[in-house]
């Protein structure tokens, strides 16, 4: 029924060629405007799945009530000392607050004067006690600096402990630890380094832990997201903002940006990497293979025009039914060359054949419309079919490609029946002289027709074994495993994940008020998967009142020397360069006589000190002296800690954990590693069992893949269900049906089963490269099948193997390339759509022909 329709389109193409030439062109440049003018990517990974789904709205509400936990860049911030990270966190957060029209809000964790007054109450008794101690052992030191907090002021300090110990009231041995930490800075600050002594670690007795020498910025910035980089300005501006304070790593301080605005920006970055080199050696290469399958260059314009047409409606389409497109849906390009080449190839090469037959160009259009238009057609219908099954699906982004590639399989085959032909007339290539098909494949033919049973056996043999494997067979939900690991963002989170303290997968449970929230949170402590639990309550410290009587006691001696304003005026030049020489003096006596050779080294250092230069020497102070005043107050402040009760903690601190309606947010912690898949699904169900609606990361990535499998197990049960009725009604022989879809379910199983033991799983990157599988198996078979109806006998040696290979050859160097991304998804997309062509096409020309036996007809034509 269809041929004689497809016949008179060709014939027609053919009378009318300039003139439906023209109208290509004309169309082509007025479609290409309004793409140009309208195109606009929406980057919002959140909108790639439905928001109706309960745990979306659940993840809506919780957003509503918190709002400042979205879109957030985490600005992580390592320095060497605690002391130098405080005074990085400080400037950095006060520059970019001071920055406007950029971000929505700045905020420090634990950065209020809150917490610098009250730190002590929140650490353990006997840390406290410890910390008091050694709080008071400095006391004369501490006095000494409040009254002259400069490098002068240090060194006499130093010289009284000194005479201390030269009249037997102390020994060099109890001042070994501030001797190496002066010893040090002195050394880094004479060879030009920026080392900064650590008063807290000096004062308190203790070494700092790595996440005590770390501090954090949450970023709200203002995302445009008609950007490829949303987040890309604000990122910017932080990084400048840090390189203009010397925040930098030569000083001392690493900043880095995480989060979900960071990891969303360089995804697209590491996808953009090398993609225009790497696109303009693909188009090279499918330009070579398909002048090698067509063998003229007009007859390859052609081809590439009719694409660049159907390119520009299948475009046009998407803007005006789907408005923007997502980070999936843009992949339309990729699924319409991809099988748009494939049908061009299919039509020129089967003309290549007639005009072998006849060298008429007329009676050669006619015969390629009626030898492969029906199956073209088939092979368009049953694609678009596959990928319209995706949009009953809750998988928007998906959904969304599904129709615009589903109608663009059907742009491809009008195209390639209208256009294609019109073109080729105007032309006019010459006649072709010798056959297009293999003739050497005849062997193969033979060879595959007399082994069937082998052929078939051993297919069935692959399939079991293949079966076997499909229980390993597993889906990646993580996204997080699909960016580049080198990237900043995602280097960082990887750290960052190693600490239980700083993992950002972490649940957010609502309870009615902070008073129901010490029973959530001790059901929560319960769970073997949770390791803390923390809420507002949390900041109400235990043990109060035995923490403040140890911070009393110090309060007492050690306060009126820090309330007391400085009492010296700032020294001269040489009153400091003086200072220093005297205690180096003083040091290297009390050296020799205890022999003692690291004190006599850091003599050494002092005396280079005081004799050099204005510039280093101010550098030494720096280095000593310079963060000093923030440390003396910060201790000033700490022996003020006062009673802490859920009244009186700081507004803004209560707003982080408590909502405006008056609802608690509980945060629970893992206690496993979060990179782990079956860890992750762990942590979710185990919150979940005491608390359903609990939300946050772990929730959003484990029900994302269970949305996405689902979306794929619905559209492929739709898709086989659809293309075998389309098969049965077109064909009408189940037998018929089955040899189309037999290849291509070993094709898949081939495909999965080899992802099983490359490890490479399935995930929501390359999962989409299923739909194109599908559509170009099913055409490739449909092809071969309606041409063994029409009596060929040597399938492989016809020009439809031709078209076969080549096609299959140009979509694997169109697509393949994707294997050599920096981006993880991208990359392993390209690895399994090359996997896949090729078990298509091993399956399509070896186990094929095996089923499909002799003939039921001999006929001239393929």
């Amino acid at each position: 029924m269809l041929t004689p329709i497809l016949i008179a389109l060709v014939d027609f193409s053919r009378r009318w060629a300039a003139a439906l030439a023209l109208a290509a062109l004309v169309a082509t440049l007025a479609l290409g405007d309004y793409v140009a003018g309208h195109i606009a990517i929406d980057t919002d990974v959140a909108k790639l799945i439905a928001d109706d789904l309960p745990w979306r709205q659940r993840e809506a509400a919780f957003d509503k009530a918190f709002p400042q936990f979205t879109d957030l860049i985490a600005v992580v911030i390592d320095a060497r000392t605690p002391d130098q990270a405080d005074a990085a966190v400080s400037a950095l957060a006060q520059r970019l607050t001071a920055t406007p029209g950029l971000f929505r809000s700045v905020r420090v964790p634990d950065g209020d004067a809150f917490f610098r007054r009250n730190g002590l109450l929140f650490l353990p008794s006997d840390e406290v006690a410890s910390v008091i101690e050694q709080m008071i052992e400095a006391q004369p030191l501490i006095g000494t600096l409040a009254a002259d907090p400069s490098l002068r002021g240090l060194m006499e300090a130093f010289s009284l402990a000194l005479e201390g110990a030269e009249r037997g009231e102390t020994s060099l041995e109890s001042l070994r630890r501030p001797l190496a930490a002066i010893d040090a800075t002195v050394a880094a600050a004479i060879a030009g380094a920026s080392d900064r002594l650590s008063w807290q670690t000096l004062l308190t007795g203790r070494e700092a832990a790595p996440r005590e020498r770390r501090r954090f910025v949450l970023v709200q910035p203002m995302l445009d997201f008609g950007e490829l980089a949303p987040g890309g300005k604000p990122s910017t501006a932080i990084r400048e903002a840090a390189r203009s304070l010397e925040l930098t790593p030569e000083h001392g301080v690493r900043v880095r940006l995480t989060g979900p605005v960071p990891l969303g920006d360089e995804e697209f970055a590491s996808v953009a990497e090398g993609a225009v080199q790497s696109s303009t050696i693909s188009v090279a290469l499918v330009c070579l293979l398909l002048f090698l399958a067509l063998r003229s260059p007009g007859l390859v314009l052609a081809v590439l025009a009719t694409l660049l047409t159907g390119l520009a409606a299948t475009a046009a389409f998407a803007l005006a039914a789907v408005g923007n497109l997502n980070v999936i849906s843009i992949a339309f390009a990729v699924l319409f060359v991809g099988l748009g080449v494939d049908f061009s190839i299919q039509f020129v090469v089967r003309y290549r054949d007639e005009r072998h037959r006849s060298d008429d160009l007329a009676l050669a259009l006619r015969n390629t419309a009626a030898g492969v238009g029906p199956a073209l057609g088939l092979a368009a219908t049953a694609a678009s079919i596959g990928f319209l099954s995706f949009t009953p699906t809750e998988y928007a982004g998906v959904r969304e490609l599904g129709w615009i590639a589903g109608f663009g399989m059907i742009v491809a085959f009008l195209f390639n029946m209208a256009l294609l032909p019109a073109l080729i007339a105007l032309v006019r290539p010459n006649g072709e002289k010798a056959p297009v098909g293999y003739a050497w494949a005849v062997g193969i033919d033979r060879f595959l027709l007399a082994r069937r049973r082998s052929v078939l056996s051993l297919a069935g043999a692959l399939a079991l074994g293949c079966l076997a494997l499909m229980p390993s067979v597993r889906f990646d939900f993580d996204p997080l495993n699909l960016k580049d690991p080198r990237s900043e963002s995602v280097a960082t989170l990887h750290e960052l994940m190693g600490d239980p303290t700083t993992t950002p997968y972490t649940m957010n449970v609502l309870v009615a008020g902070p008073a129901a929230a010490p029973a959530m949170a001790e059901r929560l402590r319960r769970l073997s998967e949770v390791a803390e639990v923390v809420s507002v309550m949390s900041f109400v410290p235990e043990d109060q009142e035995a923490k403040l009587a140890l911070i009393a006691d110090a309060a007492m001696l050690i306060g009126p020397s820090l309330s007391a304003p400085a009492e010296r005026p700032k020294p001269t030049a040489a009153e400091t360069r003086r200072a220093v020489a005297e205690t180096a003096r003083k040091l290297t006596g009390a050296a020799a006589k205890a022999s003692d050779a690291s004190a006599a080294q850091a003599a050494q250092l002092l005396e280079r000190a005081a004799a050099s230069d204005a510039a280093t020497l101010a550098r030494v102070e720096a280095a000593l002296v310079g963060g000093l005043p923030r440390q003396l107050a910060n201790l000033a402040l700490a022996l003020e800690a006062a009673p802490v009760t859920l009244e009186n903690l700081p507004p803004a601190l209560v707003r982080e954990w408590v909502a405006q309606d008056g609802r608690a947010r509980l945060e629970a912690f893992p206690s496993g590693d979060m990179r782990s898949n079956a860890a992750l699904e762990g942590f979710v169900a185990a919150v979940q069992s005491v608390a359903p609606a609990a939300t946050g990361t772990p929730v959003v990535i484990v029900e994302s893949g269970h949305t996405i499998v689902s979306a794929f197990r619905t559209a492929g049960r739709i898709a086989t269900a659809a293309i075998a009725l389309l098969l049965a009604i077109v064909l009408r022989r189940p037998r018929d049906v089955l040899l189309v879809l037999a290849p291509l379910f070993l094709a898949g199983l081939l495909t999965m089963a080899t992802g099983v033991l490359l490890d490479l799983p399935l995930n929501y990157a390359n999962v989409i490269t299923l739909p194109l599988l599908l559509g170009i198996g099913v055409a490739f078979d449909v092809y071969f099948v309606l041409n063994w109806r029409a009596g060929t006998e040597h399938p492989l040696a016809s020009a439809t193997a031709r078209a076969v290979l080549f096609s299959a050859g140009t979509t694997t160097v169109a697509f393949g390339g994707l294997a050599l991304s920096h981006h993880v998804g991208t990359a392993e997309m390209g690895l399994l759509l090359t996997m896949g062509l090729g078990y298509t096409v091993a399956t399509t020309l070896l186990v094929l022909p095996a089923l499909l036996g002799p003939p039921p007809l001999t006929s001239a034509h393929d």
